[in-house]
């Protein structure tokens, strides 16, 4: 049984240290549902998914099952999937359109705002002392949306969407919003896979494993050792826990990037590759994030793969279990080849059947399995890489990052927050006590 107790007691952020029963506790686990997923903001679609009235998708928070649906008024609704009758589904299908949500188990009826609308024999058998306004599905609180990303929260003193995100959880979507008018490609990939959640989200920051794991794809010559290992390094961490780590353009190599852009502008031709490149990108993106070529992570589980073409949440399943979701990502101008491209290398290289994704998810099995005997987790794992040795830069416009080479520092942020967050008792205490970007050494 976990010990919830000290702050200190399960990251040491001096030493660089986690504890590993953080992994597999069970008591650790219900925590994180009650004071992470249940106070966050959670990804839960692409307005593109839901474009006209009735439009739903299905999705999680923590483990509580939920229908967003567009309104017959536009607006967002955030559903919990479970009628107020018996606790059934009242949603089956992942994704669709309908014109009400109606219960197969006794026939209750829900508008698709959640408004109880009907139910058989409530004059005969209830009396007609049924109160409809009382019995609807439970609704989200708090729904909003950052360039087409649609969120939701259960806690009502969660601040707002874009105060939660801060610069480095904006810049994250803007990296994908900023190529242009994107949608998400229908049939969105999902397995389970027997780890803990929290190891799933900080491989995306490593950088020090492909060249040992991804061996394979270099030998096949599907990526070089380069791609997979790139030694320029560039971290940027926000508030709350929200992250990008990974490679960096120099401002030399940002420049050979904006001469080839103009040079094709010019010619009266276009570049998707160097889009950043262009003055209004510039501006969005702010000095470090023009030139981050990182996986940004949006706490606690939203990863954008480095050419924003997918999005991965990790939902938990349990302690010890993780289901994978991989949404696919192309822009609304593209030509179907083009679009068949982007899709091709979607699946190719991360989902149930990516190259690197089945290295990755053995890792993460292990790992978790690592955790869970009673000598094994006596020793916490490391996570001290570079700590303690690097300094952060802060550009004309403000923005903080730590150029270097590779390196463990996302994911020391990562778990420094996470515990912050597990030893808050309220949005408040969570808002004057959390830590603050760095801005010196680190």
């Amino acid at each position: 049984m976990a010990k919830l107790i000290t702050s200190d007691h399960w990251v040491d952020v001096r030493q660089g240290l986690v504890e590993r029963e953080i992994f597999s506790d069970r008591a650790v686990y219900e925590l994180e549902l009650q004071k992470i997923f249940g106070r966050a903001w959670n990804f839960m679609c692409h307005e593109s998914q839901i474009t006209k009235p009735g439009d739903y998708f299905m999705n999680a928070i923590g483990e509580e099952q939920v229908i967003v649906v567009r309104g017959r008024d536009e607006a967002i609704n955030v559903l919990l999937n479970s009628c107020p009758h018996r606790g059934n589904s009242v949603c089956r299908a992942e994704q669709g359109n309908t014109r009400s949500f109606f219960c197969s188990y006794h026939g209750w009826n829900f508008a698709l705002d959640g408004r109880l609308i009907a139910v058989p024999g409530s004059d005969k058998y209830y009396g007609d002392q049924l109160d409809f306004d009382e019995w609807g599905l439970t609704r989200v609180p708090r729904v909003e949306s950052y360039g087409g990303f649609v969120f939701a929260c259960l806690d009502n003193d969660a601040p707002s969407l874009h105060d939660f995100l801060g610069w480095v959880g904006r810049l994250g979507i803007d990296q994908i919003a900023g190529k242009g008018e994107m949608v998400i490609v229908d049939g969105i990939q999902k397995n389970r896979i027997h780890c803990n959640w929290k190891l799933a989200v900080d491989n995306l920051f490593d950088w020090y494993h492909p060249k040992v794991s991804h061996q394979s794809a270099i030998q096949a010559g599907v990526l070089t050792e380069e791609a997979l290992f790139p030694m320029d390094q560039m971290v940027l961490l926000g508030e709350y826990g929200h992250a990008i780590g990974g490679p960096g353009l120099s401002p030399a190599r940002l420049a050979e990037s904006e001469e080839k852009h103009r040079q094709l502008v010019a010619e009266g031709g276009t570049s998707r590759r160097h889009w950043r490149s262009n003055p209004a990108s510039r501006e969005a993106l702010g000095s470090a994030g023009v030139r981050s070529r990182g996986h940004p992570n949006i706490f606690p589980n939203v990863w954008i793969t480095q050419d924003g073409s997918q999005l991965c949440l990790r939902l938990p399943k349990g302690p010890v279990e993780t289901e994978i979701w991989w949404f696919t990502l192309v822009e609304k101008s593209m030509t179907e080849d083009e679009r068949r491209r982007v899709i091709q290398a979607a699946t190719h290289f991360f989902g149930p059947a990516g190259l690197l994704e089945q290295d990755d998810g053995e890792n993460w099995s292990h790992s978790t399995r690592g955790s869970i005997g009673r000598v094994a987790r006596r020793k916490p794992l490391n996570y001290s890489m570079r700590s303690g040795l690097d300094e952060v830069t802060v550009g004309p416009d403000g923005q903080k990052s730590i150029e270097t080479v590779v390196n463990e520092h996302a994911q020391l942020w990562t778990y420094r927050c996470w515990e912050e967050w597990m030893t808050a008792e309220s949005w408040p205490d969570l808002i004057a006590h959390h830590s603050p970007e760095p801005t010196d050494a680190i």
